[in-house]
Parts: structure tokens; C-alpha cells; sequence
């Protein structure tokens, strides 16, 4: 997978452009004030519009990851959870002539240019020192979001792609090949190799029975959480799609798997999910498989992603630290 259109590092300077003309199908001032929140998947950007005293937030999709009808889905999912499991998440706003999704031509490229408008939420990441009390709470909140996917009559034409064993690791690899992450040498692909055998054996046992396996955010993380007094707003739903309910448990914990505080952080997101949705044992005990099905993807995502700063700011150390990881896990797993 190469490094995609988002990712280079001349990204920032021909976005905002792009960004602007999308403002007219909002009917957002021209005048508008343009900051880019952030580059990953997609590029987010704050807009605050001195007409209207107004502040929404745009996405602007990159290609080759999602089209319309992925797109699309997402924003039905993310509705629904609204709607009928009370789940607090940004509202769609439509353009001028009522799309939620904006397919806007780009010169220089073949497929168009997809834009989303959201509602600005009030609000922050949960602060660290409650870090224990956020887990149980994002436990709780993972647990509705499930419950509603196991019942929610999902409309004609829904699809997301699927974060199982060959979607994160086969001939798509979504994230690209983790073989080509960072500062993957013989030695590391040697050990993450039997990391990757071991989690395709693991996983093809622990099956895909519709309670153990279906539609997940996944990207569940407390970054992806706004806290505003007694409200907790949950964003960023761009990588939801089909994969194991637990999946969503690796993925928030991405980025500090080696914190010797997660032990702590499991048992208090399990006692949140458990409010809302039974987890059994046997599943329970499967859990550090999804961390590190996660954490591999990850060194595959900062491989194909090099251009981001967070990528940039991971490199080598994070590799690294997969590896000794992977050894931890392969000692009781393997």
C-alpha cells in the first residue's frame, strides 16, 4: 500500500483551497476562519463563520479508503446510535440543497473529492488523571453502541469494510503491509511474523458468532470522546465497520499498549461494559489477543502513513516496543 494522497507533507498547503470551495455548498461565508484540526484517514478542519457566529467542523475525505456508499453508511450508523440508543454523536449538516454527503470535483483527479459537514461539539478528551473512571465509562459506552448493532435494522445498501484477519492482514491490508512498517528489519519480521501466525490461528478459533462479532466503532479511544460537564459526546467514526466486539477494547488502549497501567484499565473497562452487555469469561480472557491484533496493525498504519506527524512521532521506538510485545504475548499465547 503506498502512502496515501493526505499523507505527504505538502498536504496542508493545497487542503485548505479544496476546503474553501467547499464552504459555498454550506452556504458558509467566504470570510469563514479555516483551522486544521488534524490529518489521518482524512483531514478535519474547524470552521468559524463571522456571519453567523457559527463554529461546525469539515471532513474532507482522502481517496481510495471509502467511497459514497461506505461514506454514507457511517453517517447512517452514527445517526441511528442518536436516535434510538440515545448515544450522543455529531449531527450531519446538510448542504444548501440538503445531501449529507458532498462529492465536490477536484481537478487533476478522477474521482471526486468527498466532504462531510458536522455540528461543533462542546467539550474535551477526558482528562488523565480520572483515567480509570474513563475506562469504565468508555466500557459502558462501547457496550450500548454493540447492543445497538446486534438489533439495529440497518438500511438497504449498508456497507463498511471488515476489520477481521484478512482485512487487516491479508491481500487488502487496509493499513497496508506491517512488513513495511517502520524500521522492520529481519529480526522484527521474524517475531512479528510468528505474532501474525499466532493471531490468525487464535482468532480463526474464537470464531465470528454474531455476539462476538459485528458492527464496532473501531477506533473507541478517549481521544475520540468529548466531555462537556455531565454530557459525553462520542466522534470520529471513520473506521467503523465489521470486526470482533472486543476488537474495539484494543483499539483503545492504541498507542500506550505497554502502559503498566492497563491491566487496571481492563478491569475497569470491562466492569463499564458489563453495565450494559454480559462479557464472558472465555472472551474476556481472549482480550490480549485484540491488543495486539491492534498494535500490529498500528506498526502496519505508520508504515503506509509516514507523512503524518503522529506517525513520524512513533517510528522505530514503536516497532520496537511491538516486539517486545509481541514476545510477552507469544510466551502465553504462542
Amino acid at each position: 500500500m503506498s502512502t496515501h494522497d493526505l499523507s505527504g507533507l505538502d498536504a496542508a498547503g493545497w487542503l485548505e483551497p479544496v476546503a474553501r470551495r467547499a464552504l459555498g455548498h454550506y452556504g458558509v461565508s467566504d470570510d469563514a476562519t479555516l483551522t486544521l484540526l488534524n490529518i489521518s484517514e482524512n483531514a478535519t478542519y474547524a470552521l468559524a463563520d463571522p456571519t453567523s457566529g457559527g463554529r461546525t467542523v469539515l471532513r474532507i475525505h482522502r481517496h481510495g479508503y471509502h467511497d459514497a456508499a461506505d461514506i454514507e453508511s457511517e453517517l447512517a450508523w452514527l445517526t441511528a446510535l442518536r436516535d434510538d440508543a440515545g448515544v450522543r454523536t455529531p449531527r450531519v449538516l446538510p448542504t444548501t440543497d440538503g445531501r449529507l454527503l458532498l462529492a465536490m470535483d477536484q481537478g487533476g483527479t478522477t474521482a471526486p473529492r468527498h466532504v462531510v459537514h458536522f455540528e461543533w461539539l462542546p467539550g474535551a478528551e477526558p482528562a488523565d488523571e480520572r483515567l480509570t473512571e474513563s475506562f469504565e465509562m468508555l466500557g459502558a459506552l462501547t457496550a450500548r453502541m454493540h447492543e445497538h448493532a446486534l438489533r439495529w435494522q440497518r438500511p438497504t445498501g449498508f456497507r463498511r469494510f471488515a476489520w477481521d484477519y484478512d482485512g487487516s492482514f491479508g491481500e487488502e491490508a487496509r493499513w497496508g503491509r506491517w512488513q513495511e512498517g517502520i524500521a522492520v528489519g529481519p529480526s522484527e519480521r521474524e517475531i512479528l511474523g510468528r505474532l501474525d501466525a499466532t493471531l490468525h490461528e487464535r482468532l480463526s478459533r474464537f470464531g465470528s458468532d454474531p455476539q462476538r462479532y459485528g458492527l464496532v466503532h473501531a477506533d473507541m479511544r478517549l481521544a475520540n470522546l468529548l466531555v462537556d460537564g455531565d454530557d459525553t459526546y462520542v466522534i470520529d467514526f471513520d473506521d467503523c465497520g465489521w470486526s470482533w466486539f472486543l476488537y474495539d477494547f484494543g483499539a483503545a488502549v492504541s498507542f500506550f499498549e505497554h502502559d503498566p497501567r492497563v491491566p487496571e484499565l481492563t478491569d475497569a473497562w470491562m466492569s463499564g461494559y458489563r453495565t450494559s452487555r454480559p462479557l464472558p469469561a472465555e472472551d474476556e480472557q481472549e482480550i490480549p489477543t485484540f491488543v495486539m491484533l491492534r498494535r500490529l496493525l498500528l506498526v502496519a498504519w505508520i508504515g503506509s502513513h509516514s507523512g503524518t506527524s503522529l506517525a513520524q512521532s512513533m517510528g522505530a521506538e514503536y516497532t520496537a516496543g511491538s516486539c517486545e510485545l509481541a514476545e510477552d504475548y507469544l510466551s502465553r499465547y504462542g
